[in-house]
């Protein structure tokens, strides 16, 4: 299947280039439930520590069967399910002699009327230590769980009350990006950003806005109650596709930014393709 872009030609029909695509519409259908995700590799540099480090980041777009009470992927029964749009965002950049790899998995709902993601789960590999978080949405907001090396984390389990997650903006971008939340919002910050800065989970304030030009959009935070902003660029048209982001923060009263531009895309059932042969896709995403 090809890349859908700014005009659709699916089964004998096109789709106006300023149509409101919903998740039940045709258009829809043939981009996320064909059997493929979309993979995207981004250029990344990454600010860490002191200095600006090259590195890739992928973004992997995909539906699935997702069982609500359990929170995990629908592989057999008959157990209460909903589809989401599952992201796995992946990083991975060397500061100095040793190497990072970061991925956070994201779960968002495709209907509508489900206002928040079920569950986020993330990791971070480095030579000195490993960290994992989990939010995992209940009725009274999110149970987080927090396991890292770094005496200061240690072991955590926490409650934080109801409010946005910065790692379902990405998510709500590619369903739904006229529904962004704009203004004075209550937020949970990304949790790599979490990781790396080494920060336990809690709410922020930020401010959010939704700017369009006229073949694309940006989505910017600016946190009022921590040092942090965020922009991400992505299509106007549908299927509102990332072409990247700008990360802010400042530590020990300095600024670094932390930049992605996409440079590879394509639709594939990658979790087929692991063969030796199927090392060329790694080539067809610009990761050799």
């Amino acid at each position: 299947m090809r890349r859908l872009i700014t005009l659709f030609f699916c089964a004998g029909f096109a789709l106006p280039i300023h149509a409101e695509v919903k998740p039940w519409d045709e258009a829809f259908k043939k981009q996320w439930y064909a059997g493929l995700a979309e993979i995207t590799r981004y250029e990344l540099k990454q600010a860490q520590y002191r200095d600006v480090h090259n590195g890739d980041a992928v973004l992997i777009f995909v539906t699935e069967d997702f069982l609500a009470d359990k929170h995990v992927k629908r592989e057999r029964g008959d157990g209460p399910s909903v589809s989401v749009l599952k992201l796995n965002a992946t990083s991975k950049f060397t500061t100095g002699l040793y190497p990072y790899s970061i991925m956070t998995s994201v779960f968002t709902p495709v209907a509508p009327d489900q206002k928040h993601s079920l569950k986020v789960t993330s990791t971070t590999q480095e030579w000195c230590g490993h960290t994992f978080i989990q939010l995992n949405r209940r009725d009274s907001g999110y149970h987080a769980t927090v396991r890292s090396y770094f005496q200061g984390e240690g072991d955590r389990d926490l409650t934080l009350p109801n409010a946005i997650l910065e790692d379902e903006i990405w998510t709500r971008i590619r369903l739904a990006p006229d529904q962004l939340p704009i203004g004075e919002i209550q937020i949970i910050p990304g949790t790599q950003f979490q990781r790396l800065a080494h920060a336990l989970p809690q709410v922020q304030t930020a401010h959010a806005e939704l700017a369009t030009g006229d073949t694309t959009r940006v989505y910017t935070l600016a946190y009022t109650s921590i040092d942090r902003k965020l922009a991400i660029t992505f299509e106007k048209n549908y299927p509102h596709a990332i072409l990247g982001w700008e990360e802010s923060h400042q530590r020990r009263g300095r600024w670094l930014t932390t930049t992605a531009r996409k440079t590879h895309t394509i639709m594939l059932d990658y979790w087929n393709k692991n063969n030796l042969e199927d090392t060329a896709y790694r080539t067809q995403l610009g990761l050799e």
